[in-house]
């Protein structure tokens, strides 16, 4: 067997004009404002004709395009602004959840271009079926994606329950799923993805997860520490310690819904007792209303919550306060136990926010050692109930922003 190696001046090359695009394509990105061409020089601190040629390559690419230059009373031309294009690579968001499927695309940009969310009661539904529902939502938004001049290049998909490295969902137990082979079960189904060096086709996570990472990702930039809470018929949650995802030894953290509030309490689908989601969850809300789960359509649940307090209805306003007292109990012994700041409400919570808040905060107030000198922030996710696609879809740009030469590669 012979071995046929590069020579080393060539690999050093091709690898600084792999940094090299990644570092200007990072700052276009990152930027306030477009930046020029001789901003980004100064940024990077690379000469003006290097960053020339890297931009030649981007724009070649359809990775970023030029914008109006802004006005100036100086003399000489303005130069013109450098912003991520709204053409070219784009992430494929997909999210199972309990009662619906939603399947989103946002490109380089971070602008959500395409939206689908099926309402249906996955919980009877064989794990197989309920994917090949997913791939036929997706093939319809890789059609809609395409007649906008977007390519989807890598999937991620949320799921409401823990997944291994290997992308097999160990345990759902809302979904009643158990050691689903996601990855398996999608590869029956034709590609929707045009592979790209540096992106993985597709990425199974905890729904929680990308959501916190969609929430983190969002503009205007937030805090980088926080807790994001996703509340559905189950809660699950993504902790954001310094600007990065804690996972925990195997990846399992945020299971915030099957923290005990009351020991003795319900039992709950996950053979516990007194979980937080069995006094918090959409359902348990919903039932404490008085409205009845099975005739109310699963898209107007939290709307319909809404809808009564608003209007003053006494058991809806107790529902919801008992549950953000519930929800209040939990949050409180996170925070005392990782000194965060900022709790954002997610999923069916963001609706919801305005009579859960009160309770959330009086419990915080009441169970945090540090509160009354250092107060606690809550408030709505600021991408509302569809973080967790969002952050999915934005998961695959920014590996895209990460490691633009695979793309490159690609598109010649």
């Amino acid at each position: 067997m012979s071995l046929t190696h590069a020579p080393a001046g060539a690999v050093r090359q091709g690898s600084l004009r792999e940094l090299n695009l990644a570092l200007v394509l990072g700052r276009i990105a990152s930027a306030d404002r477009p930046p020029s061409r001789a901003d980004l020089a100064t940024a990077t601190g690379l000469t003006r004709a290097t960053v020339s040629a890297v931009v030649e390559d981007l724009l070649a690419g359809r990775l970023v395009g030029e914008s109006d230059p802004a006005p100036r009373s100086g003399a000489g031309r303005p130069a013109r602004g450098l912003v991520l294009a709204d053409q070219g690579p784009a992430g494929l968001g997909l999210e199972v959840n309990v009662d619906y499927l939603t399947v989103c695309v946002v490109d380089l940009a971070g602008q959500v271009r395409h939206r689908t969310v099926r309402r249906v009661d996955l919980r009877p539904v064989d794990p197989a079926d309920a994917l090949a529902q997913l791939v036929e939502l997706a093939g319809a938004a890789r059609d809609d994606a395409a007649r906008h001049g977007l390519t989807l290049v890598g999937a991620a998909l949320a799921v409401p329950g823990l997944v291994d490295d290997a992308g097999v969902v160990r345990l759902a137990p809302n979904l009643g799923w158990h050691d689903v082979p996601v990855p398996a079960l999608l590869a029956e189904h034709p590609p929707l993805i045009e592979q790209v060096p540096g992106v993985p086709a597709l990425v199974v996570d905890n729904e929680a997860n990308l959501a916190a990472l969609g929430e983190l990702h969002s503009r205007p930039p937030g805090p980088s520490s926080f807790l994001h809470i996703s509340g559905e018929v189950g809660i699950g949650a993504g902790i954001v310690l310094d600007g990065a995802l804690f996972r925990g030894v195997r990846g399992w953290s945020g299971e915030i819904g099957h923290l005990p509030v009351h020991p003795e309490g319900r039992p709950c689908r996950c053979g516990g007792q007194g979980c937080l989601e069995q006094y918090a969850g959409q359902e348990a809300i919903v039932s404490a209303a008085g409205l009845a789960r099975a005739e109310l359509p699963a898209d107007t649940a939290t709307a319909r919550l809404a809808e009564l307090a608003r209007a003053g209805d006494a058991d809806a306003l107790r529902a919801l306060h008992d549950a953000g007292t519930a929800l209040g109990v939990a949050v409180a012994g996170v925070v005392n136990l990782l000194d965060l700041d900022t709790v954002v409400l997610g999923g069916g919570y963001a609706a919801l926010a305005p009579w859960l808040c009160p309770p959330v905060l009086a419990e915080i107030s009441g169970r945090v050692l540090t509160a009354a000198w250092s107060p606690v922030t809550v408030r709505p996710s600021t991408l509302g109930a569809e973080a967790a696609a969002v952050g999915a879809a934005g998961s695959v740009v920014r590996r895209i922003v990460a490691q633009p030469a695979g793309w490159l590669a690609r598109t010649g």
